[in-house]
């Protein structure tokens, strides 16, 4: 299913075409962040979730929601986490002049962009980049390596244990050992 905070998201219109069940949750009807927390789990809980990938979702998730979905929550980073947490990513890269950035897909936790990581690629900034352009060529890693990061949950070959991730066993889609992406940069 697809569930978002803002009315006009492209994903519910793109789910309700093909026939997933897409639900608009407003904010603005709720005193607390916990009370529009405990209105996502009531919408998911009937559905059986068993995985929540946040894709543009720009809130931050209470305690309760993270515990009730603990090790079940995917987001996706433009940062080699645990650098440039937080919505400015792109920006303060640039801003520190870094050489290399890259894609974080981590677990989440009761922190914001900190929870345990399970893959990153790393991308070379180029002299001439700018906001957009590092974004666009980020947004290309993110495409390949979110689907890639959901299948290795969804096929239970995840294994948590604090903050460390182990991937396990083989791929059953592509029946080929599918390894985590090189740490080294990339154009």
């Amino acid at each position: 299913m697809v569930v978002s905070d803002r009315k006009d998201a492209r994903a519910l219109d793109r789910a309700r075409r093909v026939g997933i069940p897409a639900v608009f949750v407003n904010p603005a009807q709720f005193r607390s962040r916990l009370g529009f927390d405990r209105r996502l789990i009531q919408v998911l809980r009937p559905h059986r979730v068993r995985l929540i990938c946040l894709a543009g979702f720009m809130r931050v998730l209470s305690p309760v929601f993270v515990r009730h979905f603990r090790n079940r929550i995917l987001n996706i980073h433009p940062a080699l986490l645990p650098a440039f947490p937080g919505a400015h990513a792109v920006r303060d890269a640039l801003a520190w002049g870094v050489a290399v950035t890259g894609v974080t897909v981590h677990l989440v936790d009761e922190e914001v962009d900190h929870g345990p990581i399970l893959l990153q690629e790393a991308l070379r900034v180029r002299p001439e980049e700018t906001i957009p352009t590092l974004l666009a060529r980020l947004h290309r890693i993110e495409h390949r390596l979110y689907p890639r990061a959901i299948q290795l949950v969804l096929e239970g070959r995840v294994r948590v244990s604090g903050r460390s991730v182990r991937i396990v066993g083989r791929s059953m889609a592509a029946g080929r050992a599918i390894r985590r992406p090189s740490a080294g940069p990339t154009g």
